[in-house]
């Protein structure tokens, strides 16, 4: 029988890419999106994922959701936690609101999607946690005071579920992308983007593909000996 996993905001970007790359794996799986309906309808089209509608944001909702997903296809294996916004400011004309969505759709909305699932994976013991935090996680961003200190936050939380969850054979780990060719980089002016691209070593943006192969092996049976641990994804950008 297929494992399932579970993919949140996996209908565009590096989402989609996990979502595909895991269907190709042989998994069953299941993307959530908060918003965009055709692009929704558009990715189940395409791929055949099944697609589900909820704000990772609100527990209830996360909870309703997870429960639907395992009654359609059943017990979740394979979290992972993609979802993510951006509400870009100097720290001095940040607004309360902004730090506030970002807090709870980047870090609430990590415990929101695999706090409902762990119980079952404690009890089948099996599980692999994956959250996708960011290079911004890790060094900071000017502009990305909220942003940077959720993807902090999701590292921290991944070492301590990986401690928790070692005796259920359950793995928790994080991937730290760097810039990646995503809808939201290209839509950049072309003169910020070759900016960036100049602070690459390796001269190019990462594909979606590229972070969805590290999520594969990650889920993987022949990931089990790590946990906790954080994969840096940056093209040499930035060393930790």
């Amino acid at each position: 029988m297929a494992r399932i996993a579970l993919v949140t905001g996996g209908t565009r970007g590096i989402g989609a890419a996990i979502g595909k790359k895991l269907k190709a794996d042989g998994y069953d799986v299941a993307a959530t999106y908060m918003g965009n309906d055709e692009a929704a309808a558009a990715f189940t089209a395409e791929t055949g994922i099944a697609t589900y509608k909820w704000d990772v944001g609100n527990y209830e909702s996360s909870a309703e959701g997870i429960k639907k997903v395992e009654a359609e296809l059943g017990p979740i294996d394979v979290v992972v936690a993609n979802a993510g916004i951006t509400r870009d400011a100097p720290f001095h004309k940040m607004t309360p609101q902004q730090w506030t969505d970002v807090i709870n759709t980047n870090l609430n909305g990590v415990f929101n999607t695999v706090h409902p699932a762990w119980p079952g994976m404690r009890e089948r013991k099996f599980g692999r946690v994956i959250v996708i935090s960011s290079i911004n996680g890790q060094k900071g961003q000017f502009g990305q005071a909220n942003y940077a200190a959720t993807k902090a936050g999701d590292l921290g939380l991944v070492k301590s579920l990986a401690q928790e969850g070692a005796r259920y054979n359950i793995t928790a780990n994080a991937i730290c992308p760097g810039y990646i060719a995503t809808e939201m980089v290209m839509a950049v002016p072309e003169k910020v983007r070759e900016a960036i691209i100049g602070q690459i070593p390796t001269g190019r943006l990462g594909e979606p593909e590229e972070i969805a192969r590290i999520v594969s092996f990650l889920a993987s049976e022949d990931s089990g000996f790590i946990n906790g641990s954080t994969v840096s994804a940056n093209g040499g950008q930035f060393f930790v």
